[in-house]
């Protein structure tokens, strides 16, 4: 497996990986930052360029998962490495706690320690769930969104795609937020919330109005 990443969440992630003993083969991904090259943690390759990373997916591996945050830059990375053949592989810790009922994951989706997850839950592809993350009954999160540590999401919720939850940040039930919306740490969000905001504060308010995505 390639980790996109060699820095912060990537490390993160290897964590996951190695409580599921997928190390073997285990490669990182940075044609970014000079400063990381050869092995991380003198154990696993570096791979710097997207022709390294073909040929790996070709003759090792083809599975991949992304060791970085910021949900449209996965959305980009996720392109680019199912464009040259990589299968988006999630990785989800044992310490993790995910009902046993009505409860699907999207592929390439990050679920690290503490996280919670009820029943009757939806996830789309690519999502980050952090430590101590709470995800109740009957929420559906879209594709690449990133809930923060300790973040709450209560029941009945529906998050759109590419959306930032901030750390200790609670919806509350019921609540539907649009695409590409971030909700600052610590807000409390009481009401619905439409496409490409920012929203702060408890109660959460807008206080600007985010420019539309366009991949």
């Amino acid at each position: 497996m390639i980790i996109v990443g060699a820095k912060g969440f990537a490390k993160e992630v290897l964590q996951v990986v190695s409580e599921l003993d997928q190390i073997e083969n285990l490669s990182f991904y940075d044609n970014i930052n000079d400063d990381v090259s050869g092995k991380l943690f003198n154990e696993f390759p570096i791979i710097k360029s997207i022709e390294e990373a073909s040929n790996y997916f070709e003759t090792i591996d083809n599975r991949f998962t992304i060791g970085i945050g910021n949900p449209n830059l996965r959305k980009k990375l996720y392109n680019d490495f199912t464009a040259i053949g990589g299968i988006f592989t999630s990785t989800v810790s044992k310490l993790a706690i995910i009902g046993t009922y009505d409860v699907n994951v999207g592929t390439g989706s990050n679920i690290l320690p503490g996280s919670n997850v009820s029943n009757s839950v939806q996830i789309g592809i690519g999502a980050i769930l952090y430590y101590n993350s709470i995800v109740t009954h009957d929420c559906l999160l879209g594709n690449f969104v990133e809930v923060s540590p300790g973040a709450t999401i209560l029941g009945r919720c529906k998050i759109g795609n590419y959306c930032q939850i901030g750390a200790n940040a609670t919806i509350l039930r019921d609540i539907t937020i649009g695409e590409n919306v971030i909700i600052g740490a610590g807000s409390v969000v009481t009401k619905d919330v439409p496409d490409n905001s920012l929203v702060i504060g408890t109660p959460g308010k807008v206080i600007k109005e985010l420019k539309p995505l366009d991949f």
